[in-house]
């Protein structure tokens, strides 16, 4: 007879449509396809790009001093834009002349709408700079992630033919050129020589003749002026009519007549030496090798300087950096030899692109060999065909999670691919738990398989739904960690719960496919062949029919008659031999197993609770012993490891009143140490201007150091297959050698790393406050020698300033207004004669830039006070009037630099951390422990600053608070994961006692985590607690299974003490599966420096635990079902 459709859940139901829908082959192959074309098109970068928009609002008040500044501009603009909605922080600098204030906005922000917003609160609220005072027009600049620049290119001239002026003007032709690949944002030149047309003006040839700077300023603007084109009718044509020439060559500029005396014309050139481009560099850039440059060319070898120029290329949002940096490379080689002249050699000094494909590689083939392994796994324990079905549905599960994590917004970055190969594990639980509970339902049933299969996949699929969501309820909380950290870990709480999502969706359609087509096929083989007796005796005909029959018998009966949920949770896994109407559901354990889990519960079964509390006290005692090993720093905790990069930074400060070249000249000094260094490839060193900056440089605002007195080394060091040291080990070897020269030239050294997860102003940092500023500097000073008592705290450093002296050129007013001459005309000589202000501008058709002529000193003249007051200006009655009649040059002390944080004055104290313990925390706590061992110590703070500090206090920043608020969320979602996992649990099995000892294994995860960082002297991170954190689902789900089957056993009258032992001897093959394959799919994630600590609490927590679970979980529920029949019991 022919049976009927047995009323199925969702799941079944599901399996039922598609095992034999036309449509699922394709789904599938639509799927296969949209997945490869995602990889292809999803734009890959090394890591996650944080969305974090910082606003620089620049105020000029020129002559102010600092005081001034600050008080009547950085303060009142603090408590102005403190208003606008989402500022995270609020910075402000005031020097003299200068106030810069820094908005920094939460993280996730569109950069538009902070833009926006900024403009909106700065030019809607004017009138806090009144329009007499004297500033300039507030300035708003915004910075974020994508003003970085994806590859520099650094150029140079082996030969030293090309001037830096050639350099500068073919790193202008060569923006234009690279400006038009799509995708480019930003292209700019660093370090080039201005175009200029310098008038280096000769005080006495000036006096000399009678005239002055504005009478040479009158003459330029004069000169150079010309009118719009007009029309006139000639003949019958219309042209076009202009009056006056403008100045196209420094040859009309050198010619030009500027007065007259004696009767003669007196031309520029007279009075000045007239040249294009700058005599005097401003700043520098210069190129050096080390031994690791590949090339055989004897002039890219150690010893070997260059002046060089760098080309900054950024990219648009959400760009392809791969694809940009590739056609960067491409038009470059396009224009060697056209645009860029043969002799001039170009290096890529930072290849982003290059970084993100090898990282994407390295992680995709990982990605494709831990799901090989998994899938040997399941060869070896279930068969090919299982094994196949399995595989396929992995497969399309990872494809489909890669088109929702494009479609979500994420790139292919190390983030997004780790959380897939995490997820491996995982994700082939769906598969493996409903291929099996098929293979079992068709072994034991000679029915049709498309009323076998749907049954056998609806039997299962709540369990695998309960499982998935205890999973997915430990992850989802993690995307909502705050700051910095948030956006760059989300992709792995989202990734792997879609993923999870996916999979059972996967499960539910392609499996059952794909079990007709290889099991079912495979089972009526088999029957075919039984069949087959014609030749047996009939005996044994006989005996095969009797133990076939009650097999088919009791499966024809649940076709008929079972319902969903009939099976109960958990019951996918009991496969190991197909029960029969007479017989219990652990029918045909293995008896190896029976006996081994005999031997480790048995002691533990029967009236010995005195063991079982004994057992009890041990396990509590190794969760206490885990525990305490970060307590005695047995395992470090610290944020992020650092990462193998392949570029480091070497940040230099001189004393504030050092000239240009002298900074250049220690650079050098330290670039010749350099080429000593056997894994650098190459350096650019930067004098006077600031370095292309990296994510780290943009939260450090490390492009505002243009000063005089500051510059940078960048090291590229050789790619790291190919050299023993990783890059965090160069930099701590780098750090004496490179300070001790520092110290020879009193600058302050410190060696930058790259860090590996958001960045900081320093690991550590202490911000002081006070009343006063002389109490906020006697502080840092103390901090700071107190931090140099402190082992492993170094590059310890502060934002006072060292005293300096200035020049200050007072009028005398009485004076001058007595002879016609106004204060304003001699600052605006002095300016002139001292910045170089434009007078005018040359009209080259060719330039790129607006080519300025400015009049300017010699600058032996400019040092000299005789020869500065030689000058003279005009009077009313036009009279020429020296200014050394009506001014005299001061020496006063130079007034420094003042910060603000959150609107509170505050000065920084910065230091990091090497040595044997690297993680700046415990630096930062042994300073705490040293202040607070001082009769004066001051007040300390470790999460928010004080709201009134009435006297000397400091609030502990740096890595310390990302670090707090990171393990604060984290421990959040934990917390909110495990209480998600407990209202499953209390659904699924109606009661509030059970779930609690479901959930009882959690704990014990630490058991094997902290020992594993300690066995592997791996610090515990951010990525530990994310590893921590999964296995809270993975453990459960372990427990669901042991707890299930108990009451399942039990249900079907086997004894309490005989329960326990079968639920571990049959439920340890699909425990230990799923265990497994999540550790092999952490063992690929175990070489990268930075998620290592997933790898780590995933291959020891569940080792530990799963052996754990195994034992604790069935005494737990016999203690507890022993303790209700006592209490039922009269």
């Amino acid at each position: 007879m022919k049976a009927r459709h047995a009323a199925v859940g969702p799941s079944g139901a599901i399996a039922r449509v598609f095992q034999d829908s036309k449509l699922t082959p394709l789904l599938a192959g639509i799927a296969i396809l949209m997945g490869l074309v995602v990889i292809l098109i999803t734009p890959k970068e090394e890591e996650p790009q944080i969305e974090v928009t910082m606003v620089d609002i620049l105020v000029a008040f020129p002559g102010a001093g600092v005081s001034e500044v600050e008080n009547l501009i950085a303060t009142p603009a603090e408590q102005v834009l403190s208003e606008v909605k989402g500022i995270e922080h609020i910075y402000s600098v005031s020097r003299p002349g200068q106030a810069v204030i820094t908005l920094e906005y939460e993280v996730g922000l569109p950069r538009q709408e902070a833009l926006v917003r900024t403009y909106n609160q700065v030019y809607s609220n004017q009138d806090w700079l009144p329009p007499d005072l004297g500033t300039r027009q507030p300035l708003v600049k915004p910075r974020g992630i994508d003003d970085v620049p994806v590859m520099t290119l650094t150029l140079f001239d082996p030969d030293e033919r090309h001037g830096g002026e050639e350099l500068t003007r073919l790193a202008h032709l060569l923006e234009v050129a690279l400006k038009r690949i799509p995708g480019t944002r930003d292209v700019y030149t660093i370090g080039g020589i201005a175009d200029r047309v310098e008038v280096r003006l000769d005080p006495a040839r000036l006096n000399g003749v009678g005239l002055t700077l504005d009478d040479l300023q009158n003459a330029l603007a004069a000169a150079n002026t010309s009118s719009r084109e007009t029309r006139v009718t000639r003949d019958g044509l219309s042209l076009p009519l202009q009056a006056g020439t403008l100045l196209e060559e420094v040859v009309d500029v050198r010619h030009l007549v500027v007065g007259m005396h004696q009767g003669a014309a007196i031309r520029l050139s007279d009075v000045a030496e007239i040249r294009r481009g700058g005599t005097v560099p401003d700043r520098s850039v210069m190129m050096g090798f080390g031994p690791a440059q590949d090339t055989d060319r004897p002039e890219f070898s150690p010893g070997h300087l260059y002046p060089a120029v760098t080309l900054a290329i950024a990219k648009k949002a959400g760009e392809n950096a791969i694809d940009i940096t590739t056609a960067i490379e491409n038009r470059l080689g396009e224009l060697t030899n056209r645009l860029l002249p043969p002799d001039i050699e170009v290096v890529v000094s930072r290849d982003y692109g290059k970084t993100a494909t090898d990282k994407t590689r390295t992680l995709i083939r990982d990605l494709v060999t831990a799901t090989l392994a998994v899938m040997l796994l399941v060869l070896a324990a279930m068969g090919w065909r299982q094994a196949l079905i399995v595989g396929t549905s992995v497969l399309i599960t990872l494809l489909l999670t890669l088109v929702f994590s494009w479609a979500w917004g994420f790139t292919l970055n190390r983030v997004s691919l780790f959380a897939l190969i995490f997820s491996i594990g995982i994700l082939v639980d769906d598969g493996i738990v409903i291929t099996e509970n098929i293979n079992r339902r068709l072994a034991s049933s000679r029915a049709s398989a498309r009323h076998v299969v749907p049954l056998a996949v609806d039997e299962v699929g709540t369990p695998t739904i309960m499982a998935s969501l205890t999973i997915m309820a430990a992850l989802i909380p993690m995307a909502f960690v705050s700051g910095l950290m948030g956006p760059y870990m989300r992709p792995i709480p989202i990734n792997a719960s879609a993923g999870m999502v996916i999979s059972q969706l996967v499960a539910f359609v392609v499996a059952p496919w794909l079990a007709m087509r290889l099991l079912a096929r495979k089972r009526d083989t088999q029957h075919r062949d039984t069949q087959n007796r014609d030749k047996k005796p009939r005996a044994m005909q006989a005996t095969e029919s009797e133990d076939v029959a009650p097999q088919a018998t009791d499966v024809e009966q649940n076709t008929q008659e079972e319902g969903p949920g009939d099976e109960g949770p958990g019951d996918e896994d009991t496969k190991d031999q197909p029960s029969s109407g007479n017989n219990h559901s652990a029918t045909g354990v293995n008896p190896l197993l029976q006996r081994l889990f005999q031997t480790l519960l048995g002691p533990f079964l029967g009236r010995h609770p005195w063991r079982r509390r004994l057992l009890g006290l041990g396990l509590l005692g190794l969760l206490l012993g885990a525990i305490a090993l970060p307590v005695f720093q047995l395992v470090i905790l610290k944020m992020l490891p650092f990462d193998n990069k392949s570029e480091l930074q070497v940040v230099v400060d001189m004393p504030e009143h050092t000239p240009m070249e002298q900074t250049q000249r220690l650079l050098l000094d330290m670039g010749r140490y350099l080429e000593s260094v056997p894994e650098i490839a190459h350096w650019q060193s930067y004098a006077g201007t600031a370095s292309p900056i990296n994510f780290n440089g943009l939260v450090r605002q490390y492009y505002l150091r243009e000063a005089p007195y500051q510059g940078d080394i960048q090291i590229t060091l050789a790619d790291k297959t190919s050299r023993q040291r990783s890059s965090h080990a160069i930099a701590l070897a780098l750090r004496d050698p490179l300070q001790a020269i520092g110290e020879r030239h009193a600058a302050r050294v410190k060696i930058v790393e790259v860090p590996p997860g958001p960045p900081v102003l320093s690991p550590v940092v202490a911000e002081v406050y006070a009343v006063t500023p002389e109490q906020r500097a006697a502080l840092a000073r103390h901090l700071a020698e107190q931090m140099r008592e402190v082992k492993g705290l170094v590059d310890i450093d502060t934002t006072l300033h060292a005293p300096t002296r200035k020049w200050n050129v007072v009028v005398d007013r009485d004076r001058a207004a007595r002879l016609g001459v106004s204060q304003a005309q001699v600052v605006m000589a002095l300016q002139t004669s001292l910045e170089g202000s434009a007078a005018s501008y040359l009209h080259d058709p060719q330039a790129k830039y607006p080519v300025p002529i400015r009049l300017i000193l010699e600058e032996g003249d400019k040092a000299q006070p005789a020869r500065l007051l030689s000058l003279a200006v005009r009077s009313r009655d036009g009279s020429r009037v020296p200014l050394a009649s009506i001014a005299e040059i001061q020496e006063v002390e130079w007034a420094g630099v003042r910060y603000h944080k959150d609107l509170l004055p505050v000065t920084y104290v910065t230091a990091d951390m090497a040595g044997e313990i690297d993680s700046p925390l415990y630096g930062m706590f042994r300073m705490v422990e040293r202040l607070s061992d001082q009769q004066s110590a001051p007040q300390q703070t470790f999460i928010r600053q004080p709201v009134l500090p009435e006297s000397a206090s400091l609030k502990w920043d740096g890595e310390w608070q990302i670090t707090y608020e990171t393990f604060r969320d984290m421990g959040l979602a934990y917390s909110v994961g495990v209480f998600m996992i407990f209202v499953l649990l209390v659904a699924q099995f109606r009661s509030y006692l059970l779930p609690l000892l479901v959930m009882a294994p959690i704990p014990l995860t630490l058991i094997g985590i902290m020992p594993g960082h300690a066995l592997l002297d791996r610090e515990f991170t951010a990525t530990s607690m994310i590893g921590m954190i999964a296995l809270a689902g993975i453990i459960v789900r372990n427990s669901i299974l042991l707890v299930v089957f108990i009451r399942q056993l039990r249900d079907e009258g086997v004894a309490l003490d005989d329960a326990v032992v079968l639920a571990g001897a049959v439920r340890l093959k699909p425990i230990a599966l799923t265990a497994v394959s999540a550790m092999l799919g952490a063992f690929f994630i175990l070489a990268d420096p930075i998620f290592n600590g997933l790898a780590i609490s995933l291959i020891f927590g569940l080792a530990a635990s799963t052996l754990l679970t195994l034992l604790v979980v069935p005494l737990l529920y016999y203690a507890l079902e022993r303790a209700r029949e006592g209490r039922a019991s009269p």
